[in-house]
């Protein structure tokens, strides 16, 4: 992935964030450091959950002044040759959300069952909380700099993949302008997905709390 951001996007700065991987990820991206001043490490120990690196990732592009942020997997799932459908609405969006789902389901061979279950989520979601986003459960999305600091990141809530759902609904709620944006998402060719029944209960309760916090006026 990181030959291939180099050679589509040479002037991107990329931050990858290790949570004590025992494979190797940190020695290799300090190695490829050496030959890329636009690539940036951030170390931390043990598992501490995906909402908390990609909070630590956002608190990192504010305090260096980056104008937006775009996060993605870097397995391949998320095809980096679409980053400027992203980079091209950020200027006049605040929010790109990548949609497996609009305009027809563009998900390559995934099983039914992940299948199924990622596209009722974004149903579940839609329903309970109104987000309007035919996607809610990617990872493959655009904030501004101006949504990132509209959000309180010491009161986001969730963990795991209801991280996703959490983001993009406080981002919309505040009235910025969000757009979806097609993309074609692959399933990855090595490792498996960290997806479990705790993640998927973390997901269902969270939805509820976002909506009974948004009315009740307690939403941050």
């Amino acid at each position: 992935m990181l030959e291939t951001l180099d050679r589509l996007h040479p002037s991107l700065n990329v931050l990858i964030i290790d949570d004590g991987s025992p494979d190797g990820t940190a020695k290799l991206i300090k190695n490829f450091q050496q030959k890329k001043a636009n690539l940036h490490l951030i170390e931390r120990s043990g598992k501490l959950g995906l909402g908390t690196a990609y909070i630590r990732g956002f608190r990192w592009a504010l305090e260096q002044n980056f104008e937006a942020v775009i996060t993605m997997d870097c397995d391949f799932s998320h095809d980096p040759e679409a980053i400027p459908e992203f980079t091209n609405k950020l200027g006049q969006y605040d929010l790109a959300v990548g949609s497996r789902y609009i305009g027809g389901i563009r998900i390559m061979n995934w099983p039914m069952q992940r299948l199924l279950l990622s596209y009722f989520a974004s149903i579940y979601a839609r329903v309970i909380t109104g987000i309007p986003f035919s996607d809610s459960t990617g990872g493959f999305n655009g904030y501004s700099r101006k949504a990132l600091q509209s959000l309180n990141l010491d009161k986001i809530f969730s963990i795991g993949y209801a991280f996703q759902i959490e983001l993009k609904y406080k981002v919309w709620s505040q009235g910025l302008p969000c757009l979806e944006v097609p993309i074609t998402f692959y399933e990855r060719t090595v490792g498996k997905s960290k997806m479990s029944r705790k993640i998927i209960v973390e997901a269902v309760i969270n939805v509820f709390r976002l909506r009974f916090k948004k009315m009740l006026g307690t939403l941050q």
